[in-house]
């Protein structure tokens, strides 16, 4: 019995023991675990960070409303609070999908390749147009086809000349009484060498003892025959021409050079040009003339280079390609190039999008750069980039499609400072007169502020026939210049508001309408309670607005119900 209970108190020890063993051991730690739970918990929720989701700037620490347009807040994740407020983020997987590809901006040497198109012609100092020295009819073309190889002195036509004739008749009588009037001879032989009857055709006459009917015209030079002037059986007087021939061993090569790329051909810069008809080859040349004269119809200019045509390859109509390549900063200077691709225009702006690494993929932002000559397919960049800068070469507006449909700035929303209030508030000494006068107006003015934040169209356009009407009742004569150009502006706006039906129209004229508004107010003495500028940033085409209002609580003129209260107090006048 004595052991039983022994073996019973024993037993008791041993598990107390080891529940107290237990407690030491596993108690403690789960207590630890508890608070180190608490505590990654606590800083969890001390380093989140909350955001607008249609005002991606703002940032606060807390939940609750955006201060802008009064959505509620979303928590951003640890990734995306790492990441600049106007930065966005893809994937690694929607790069590839996107086919998005990067490259890295360095600097190097910069020319510019410059594409000219022209054309084989005759030289012009090589080109002779025949004529003929003979009044009288063809009677035989000799050469009938352009084309045809001439040398200096071969017969080209034959003519009948009744004129000739007579001509001849006299000199043949004129011989019978040369020994009695030499004079007379000597005149009817200079006649016909003002023909350019050489002596050796008139002593055949006289040898002959009658006349000669027809007579070849000569070529006066060797060349090729471009031109047929004259058909058999034409009638010609003395110079009219017959043929064009051209010596086609010495040609031009004439390259349209258009209005902008006048300034990067010089006379003496170096060409590279090929020849379509001629395949595979390279020629080489200098421009050796710059046409001053620009075509009125075309806008070109041409520039010329000459080339030996010796082995009569080139032919008169050949069409040709050539490259000037320009140096743009010499051979020590260095600039920053890059593709085309990589540049997204806005008519006014050119941008490009900056990528930088993050944990799971790359963070892009935009940003606005300013271009310098274009390079073919690539710009000199003159500001806004970096050497060793990432940018986006291939699959540019894709990236800015994904940053417009995450709201972040973007080529067609581009970030803009909000109008500062303080800049519209120029020193103006409105007299204290004039301020009494205008205290009904700018108690009118909040009434149609509060038109329009109830959109109703037909009472803001009451409010601003009243207000215009107490307006055209201050007496401004003896205000200055700058206060009356505000006021001016601010009748303009009230005479449109007034006769326009729709609200977002008097709503645009209203943007104007404030602002000038605000200036005037800033330069005034309010007792009694104060007077707010108010500011949202969407209005304007999310360049922002101003207006001003007595309550301190924003009512949005700009959206109404739709974003009542979207917008913060930018001052505060007393």
């Amino acid at each position: 019995m004595k052991t039983n209970k022994k073996n019973i108190i024993t037993g008791i020890v041993i598990l107390i023991a080891g529940m107290l063993l237990g407690w030491l051991f596993f108690g403690g730690n789960g207590n630890e675990a508890n608070e180190n739970d608490e505590h990654q918990h606590s800083a969890s929720e001390q380093d989140q960070v909350w955001t607008c989701s249609m005002h991606p700037q703002i940032r606060q620490p807390d939940p609750g409303d955006c201060p802008i347009c009064g959505m509620d807040l979303i928590p951003l994740s640890v990734e995306e609070n790492s990441l600049d407020a106007d930065m966005f983020k893809l994937s690694e997987n929607a790069m590839k999908l996107a086919n998005i590809s990067t490259m890295t901006v360095g600097t190097g040497e910069a020319s510019k390749e410059l594409r000219l198109n022209g054309k084989v012609e005759v030289d012009e100092r090589s080109s002779y147009t025949q004529a003929t020295h003979i009044p009288g009819r063809i009677e035989q073309l000799n050469v009938n086809f352009t084309g045809e190889k001439v040398s200096r002195g071969q017969s080209l036509a034959i003519v009948y000349s009744p004129a000739l004739v007579t001509a001849q008749e006299e000199l043949l009588q004129a011989q019978d009484i040369r020994e009695s009037q030499p004079e007379l001879f000597a005149a009817a032989k200079q006649k016909l060498r003002n023909w350019k009857i050489s002596d050796s055709q008139i002593e055949r006459m006289l040898s002959r003892g009658e006349p000669i009917e027809r007579f070849p015209i000569t070529a006066d030079v060797s060349g090729v025959v471009t031109e047929l002037m004259a058909e058999q059986g034409d009638y010609l007087e003395r110079g009219m021409p017959v043929y064009k021939i051209a010596n086609l061993d010495k040609l031009w090569i004439l390259f349209d050079l258009y209005e902008t790329d006048l300034n990067w051909v010089k006379e003496g810069s170096k060409i590279e040009y090929t020849v379509q008809s001629i395949p595979g080859k390279t020629f080489e040349g200098k421009i050796d003339f710059i046409d001053p004269l620009l075509n009125n119809n075309t806008r070109v200019a041409t520039a010329r280079i000459e080339v030996s045509n010796k082995d009569a390859k080139l032919k008169p109509g050949m069409f040709v390609s050539g490259i000037v390549k320009n140096d743009l900063a010499g051979a020590k200077a260095k600039e920053m190039v890059i593709p085309k691709s990589a540049v997204l225009w806005t008519g006014e702006r050119s941008v490009v999008y900056i990528k930088e690494d993050a944990e799971t993929g790359a963070g892009f932002k935009l940003r606005e750069i300013t271009l310098g000559p274009a390079l073919g397919d690539s710009y000199v960049v003159q500001d806004g980039l970096k050497e060793g800068e990432e940018i986006v070469v291939n699959g540019t507006f894709t990236v800015d499609a994904a940053a417009q449909l995450q709201g972040k700035t973007s080529m067609m929303n581009p970030k803009t400072e909000e109008p500062n209030a303080d800049a519209m508030m120029m020193k103006m000494d409105i007299p204290q007169t004039y301020q009494a006068q205008f205290t009904p107006v700018l108690a009118e003015y909040f009434k149609l502020k509060d038109a329009l934040v109830a959109s109703d169209a037909e009472k803001a356009k009451a409010e601003a026939y009243k207000m215009l009407e107490l307006l055209n009742k201050t007496k401004t004569a003896k205000l200055e210049g700058m206060i009356k150009s505000h006021l001016s502006k601010v009748k303009d706006m009230l005479q449109a508001i007034s006769e326009i039906n729709k609200i977002e129209n008097q709503r645009d004229h209203f943007i104007i309408l404030s602002e000038n508004m605000v200036a005037l107010a800033s330069n005034m003495n309010f007792e009694g309670n104060p007077v707010y500028v108010q500011f949202c940033p969407m209005a304007n085409n999310n360049k922002g607005a101003n207006w001003i209002s007595l309550s301190s609580d924003v009512r949005n003129p700009y959206y109404g119900d739709a974003m009542l209260t979207c917008g913060e107090i930018k001052d505060t006048l007393k």
